[in-house]
């Protein structure tokens, strides 16, 4: 039986994570697994590190969606595949890789998981995460200062000449390509659990 394949996009800090979080935590005793669209970013370890820095990471183009959609296919035919692991902090893929089992349910979250057709055209169930946009800012400036090493400054230069004009242009159009948009991110109970029991009856 082909696996029930779930796209969860949003803008950064919106909650994706939470959200795909909460329905694989609440989809217990199903085979189920979470796919980061983050992990397929394309590797710039031939770059010096200050180039590295200057990369749009919220274009499009900055994904390896060729390696992505070929993952998905092939655990679509329960094939096994390596998942890239990514260093957020020198921007390069790492040798080491993640081997990641075919299951009945795949997540698969990221910001702009809705906007490539490909990867829309293998999803069964597209969710689209909606929060506030100054939410989103402190949660990522929170992120990204905790755990990914960056600078105040550099994550507010960031997000205004980078994070804000992408997600404009290419995250908040995809939004129109969803089946659920869940507004207040990993906070909306009602929405989850909706999403949930339609897994469930589809499972």
């Amino acid at each position: 039986m082909k696996p029930l394949i779930i796209g969860i996009a949003g803008g950064t800090g919106s909650g994706k994570t939470t959200v795909a979080c909460r329905i694989y935590e609440s989809l217990k005793g199903v085979n189920v697994v979470v796919l980061q669209q983050d992990a397929y970013y394309i590797d710039l370890s031939h770059l010096p590190l200050e180039e590295r820095k200057k990369i749009n990471f919220d274009h499009p183009s900055a994904f390896d969606s060729d390696l992505l959609i070929k993952h998905l296919k092939k655990l679509i035919k329960g094939e096994e595949i390596e998942k890239p692991i990514y260093s957020f902090t020198d921007y390069t893929r790492k040798k080491e890789t993640e081997k990641v089992l075919p299951r009945d349910i795949i997540i698969l979250e990221g910001i702009l998981v809705l906007e490539e057709e490909k990867i829309r055209n293998l999803l069964d169930i597209k969710i689209y995460v909606d929060a506030d946009e100054d939410e989103r800012f402190i949660r990522r400036l929170v992120r990204d200062t905790k755990e990914r090493g960056r600078s105040m400054e550099s994550v507010i230069e960031q997000y205004l000449n980078v994070v804000k004009p992408m997600f404009l242009q290419f995250v908040e159009p995809s939004k129109r390509y969803a089946d659920i948009v869940i507004p207040q991110g990993g906070l909306n109970d009602v929405a989850i659990d909706i999403i949930v029991s339609k897994i469930k009856s589809r499972t």
